[in-house]
């Protein structure tokens, strides 16, 4: 379980974001961890901001699971993961297997060169026509630029977006989390922010945990630019992993969202997560595949049929979202129009420098 909000504690509860509303939740420390429960008919124990925290739970999940136990949390199931690079079955509980979609890093030129011609097209398509990336400070005037990308449209991906309508001091506030290792990185044009993603550190591993443009400024692709940038500072910091949350969701395994993923360079990498049981309704949960959700019981096609029954639900519901067109057809059509394709060595020569301080990881790339 992840939360986008610094915890707000009592004495045995905090509030965490759940699709994007405070909720209150039990809360126990162990071993330095927040443990938090949710879930009404079946109690499921999981780390409070686990994909942020620095302290890893696999390295020594006896002293965790003793824990609670000897603390009598009122859980049925504790829910824990490993870390990528660790990927090996190591611990004697039942798993699945969960994924990221993750960037193994190197250098910036390394990873420009596995990209398909379209996408290095889109990143330079982005500065042509205006573009300017760069690292922000999140201060007031950054998050009325973030406020003014989340009133958009009330709906995105096809559901209700949680952002929506927000003040700019809740902006401020629930964007303020991490700011000790986390970096935003900003897409303006004409000074007017179009895009941004907020990066936190965790050890070698810099995650995404928000990523977001106007869908009005969807032709100057600062999706892309964002990534080339993020990219860039990532190399610079020495990370060794750039994540971007999971790879599938569910069991959709095609997607528009995949599709860009794979074309702006992410692979899919699977890690174990463990379930131990904590109570006998706990045990028969897991022996009957229950603690994974219904939705893991659904096959893609059902699956993809609920999908876009809710995007016609809320679509209606909540008239005025802006269409963004399919990032992937868009892609395969230019990449299959393209006359001239540059090698690159020449995309390289075609990139304009940028202004001092904006857009490195491009301008790097004109320089050599």
């Amino acid at each position: 379980m992840s939360s986008t909000l610094k915890s707000i504690m009592t004495r045995n509860q905090t509030q965490i974001s759940v699709k994007g509303r405070l909720t209150k939740v039990p809360v126990i420390q162990v071993a330095g961890f927040d443990i938090v429960s949710s879930g009404r008919c079946l109690r499921q124990a999981a780390i409070k901001d686990e994909d942020y925290v620095e302290l890893d739970p696999a390295a020594n999940p006896e002293e965790l699971i003793a824990g609670i136990k000897r603390q009598h949390f009122k859980a049925d199931i504790f829910s824990f993961a490993q870390r990528i690079p660790d990927t090996a079955i190591r611990h004697p509980y039942p798993f699945h297997l969960d994924n990221v979609a993750a960037v193994p890093l190197t250098t910036f030129d390394d990873w420009w060169k596995e990209l398909p011609q379209a996408t290095r097209k889109n990143v330079r398509r982005s500065e042509r026509r205006g573009v300017a990336v760069r690292v922000s400070s999140l201060d007031q005037q950054l998050a009325q630029g973030i406020k003014s990308i989340y009133d958009e449209t009330p709906i995105r991906q096809g559901r209700r977006f949680w952002h929506y309508g927000k003040d700019v001091e809740r902006v401020l506030r629930e964007n303020s989390t991490y700011s000790e290792r986390s970096d935003f990185i900003a897409a303006f044009h004409q000074e007017e922010l179009i895009g941004f993603i907020k990066l936190v550190y965790v050890g070698k591993t810099a995650q995404i945990m928000q990523i977001l443009s106007k869908n009005q400024h969807f032709d100057k692709r600062p999706a892309n630019a964002l990534l080339a940038q993020a990219v860039e500072v990532c190399c610079r910091k020495g990370m060794s992993f750039f994540v971007y949350g999971k790879y599938i969701y569910g069991n959709k395994s095609d997607s528009e969202l995949i599709e860009f993923k794979r074309r702006n360079g992410f692979k899919q990498i699977e890690y174990p997560r463990y379930y131990v049981p904590l109570s006998p309704l706990g045990r028969l949960a897991i022996k009957c595949g229950l603690h994974r959700g219904w939705r893991s019981w659904l096959p893609p096609r059902m699956e993809s049929l609920l999908l876009d029954l809710r995007s016609k639900y809320y679509a209606r519901r909540l008239p005025g979202e802006k269409s963004k067109p399919d990032l992937a057809e868009l892609d395969q059509k230019e990449e299959a129009g393209s006359r001239s394709p540059l090698t690159h060595a020449a995309a390289r020569a075609a990139l304009p420098q940028g202004p001092a301080g904006v857009d490195s990881a491009k301008s790097s790339l004109a320089k050599k």
